[in-house]
């Protein structure tokens, strides 16, 4: 007989990650299927802040309440994953109006203060001309002064993945790479499993299951067609560009041309600009940049940051949020709330629950709202813990220092292992001390090294080199896979026994899905070194191939 399940979780985003935890956590059988990669979709294509929700303060307090608050336990179960992001927001001189704005800015950031201490965050500081240009040389010499403010960045793919550890050592089933293709629905009242294909192995399955949550972002609309019911969104793009270094000492905050707000912050090893904010009514799994949405990030920051051009992108990736649904509203002033589907309540479809909107700062907390109805209707009555529990890695704290000595590594080696993997860290430098070769550095950008790669394909569910990136960040630096990829594919080779045509399928899909993030922004130089990058690793001159 086969196995039923409580929960059958559609999506391997921080949502579904998260709701997986926690349902797992409570006791229930659990299993989480992801046609991708964990990550993969919207989560990883977000800006990678846990942010208090600022904006929000124009419309809804709560909502700003809320996102603090949840930054803050964020903050406390996953300590290795977070850093502080102090952002500082210019004021450009234009004679009295901007005057009264800067008065105006600084009382709006006095409200923020209220909440900042939620998520363990410093009050804003006002600053002079001199002192902002002190902090920031690259600022344009004609701003008037300044407010900064703090918020906390994260690696979304390791939130996600920790969120999947955790899930699973409470007992969850975790399958990425396993396309939902229908649900099973053998009465007109009721859901009782899915269908699931791997499009790798080209295998497919029935699972059955009590209640089947939707969280596949904007691919939930997909998922509730096959029930015959409707959970509407009004899908919108965002994209940012990806810089090779830190090229700014702070987070700076302007506004574009219409209005909207944009920033540029150092995150990890590279600075991210973002984002854009349109409507969208495409195939969510079919997405471009367009040197458009380009020129309206880099115009905007421009005007407070000069040298913007002057420094290399090495990336433009985009993403769908699945807004909630309102008509009449310009797209940048949709709010970010959530809403639970209960499809039984609304349709009067038993075992069929969709969430939808939110964003990455409140994904425990819309976990737990789930969990909560999910456990309602299955009589479970053990309550949250996930604000309470450590994520995988974030148990206790690790000393970077005692660690390089005791296992004679360069501290940023250790450092950068540390802040990926936390306190399991540890289980790495123990393959490197038992065997040297671990220690091989695979990706120099990052860096990587060969054990992290091998614990990550034994432990982490990868499959492709795009799911190793995803763990280790792997190819997402300066050279973006063009000194690593061979190697890693080799690596990967030995783990899964793959065969030489196997490994040749690996690199080119790499290659390809990087690719795609640098097309919208290769030019000159940039163009000709990625013809010879194609060149060497596929022996073609040409990118017509890799676009089939």
């Amino acid at each position: 007989m086969k196995d039923i399940y409580d929960v059958a979780v559609i999506g391997g985003g921080v949502n579904g990650t998260g709701i997986a935890r926690d349902c797992a956590m409570r006791g229930l059988k659990v299993i989480l299927l992801e046609k991708q990669d964990l990550s993969a979709g919207t989560t990883g294509a977000c800006s990678g802040m846990i942010h208090g929700g600022l904006r929000y303060l124009y419309s809804d307090v709560g909502i700003t309440k809320i996102s603090c608050q949840d930054s803050g336990y964020i903050r406390r179960i996953a300590p290795h994953l977070t850093f502080r992001i102090p952002f500082i927001a210019p004021i450009l001189e234009k004679g009295f109006f901007s005057r009264v704005f800067l008065e105006l800015m600084e009382a709006y950031f006095s409200a923020y203060d209220r909440f900042a201490p939620l998520k363990s965050g410093k009050p804003h500081t006002r600053l002079s001309r001199e002192e902002a240009l002190q902090l920031e040389p690259g600022l344009s010499p004609r701003i008037l002064g300044a407010v900064t403010m703090d918020e906390w960045g994260i690696d979304p793919f390791r939130l996600c993945v920790a969120n999947a550890l955790s899930a699973r050592e409470h007992g969850t089933v975790i399958l990425n790479h396993t396309e939902v293709v229908d649900l099973v629905r053998p009465e007109e009242t009721g859901i009782t499993g899915v269908k699931v294909r791997n499009p790798l192995t080209k295998e497919n399955n029935l699972i059955s299951a009590r209640i089947v949550i939707n969280t596949a972002g904007p691919w939930l609309t997909r998922i509730g067609r096959m029930a015959g019911v409707e959970a509407k969104i009004r899908p919108a793009k965002g994209i940012h560009l990806v810089f090779d270094r830190r090229i700014s000492n702070l987070a700076i905050n302007t506004s574009a041309i219409d209005g909207r707000q944009i920033f540029i912050i150092p995150h990890e090893n590279t600075s991210i600009l973002g984002t854009t904010d349109d409507d969208f009514y495409g195939d969510p799994d079919s997405l471009t940049v367009t040197e458009d949405e380009i020129e309206y990030l880099l115009q905007g920051m421009e005007r407070v940051f000069p040298g913007i051009r002057a420094h290399r992108i090495i990336r433009a990736f985009a993403g769908i949020r699945p807004t909630l649904y309102a008509w009449g509203k310009d797209e940048d002033d949709l709010y970010r709330e959530h809403e639970i589907f209960d499809h039984e309540v609304r349709n009067g479809l038993k075992g069929l629950i969709t969430i939808a909107g939110g964003k990455l700062a409140s994904y425990r907390l819309m976990s737990e709202q789930a969990t909560d109805l999910i456990s309602m209707k299955l009589r479970v009555k053990t309550g949250c813990r996930t604000h309470l529990e450590a994520l995988p890695g974030g148990e206790r704290g690790m000393d970077v220092e005692e660690l390089s000595r005791r296992f004679a590594l360069p501290i940023y080696i250790i450092k950068r292992i540390v802040y990926r993997q936390g306190a399991r860290a540890e289980m790495i430098l123990e393959m490197i001390k038992d065997d040297p070769s671990g220690g091989n550095l695979i990706c120099r950008c990052e860096p990587v090294t060969e054990a992290e790669i091998r614990y990550c394909i034994r432990n982490e569910w990868v499959k492709t080199l795009a799911d190793l990136r995803r763990r280790t960040r792997l190819g997402s630096g300066p050279c973006q896979g063009s000194g690593c990829t061979v190697a890693a594919a080799q690596i990967m080779a030995e783990e899964l026994k793959l065969s030489p045509e196997e490994v040749q399928q690996l690199i080119f899909d790499f290659l390809r899905e990087r690719l795609k993030g640098k097309a919208p922004i290769l030019g000159g130089i940039q163009l000709s070194q990625e013809e010879l990058n194609q060149a060497k690793h596929l022996c073609v001159g040409s990118f017509d191939e890799m676009f089939k």
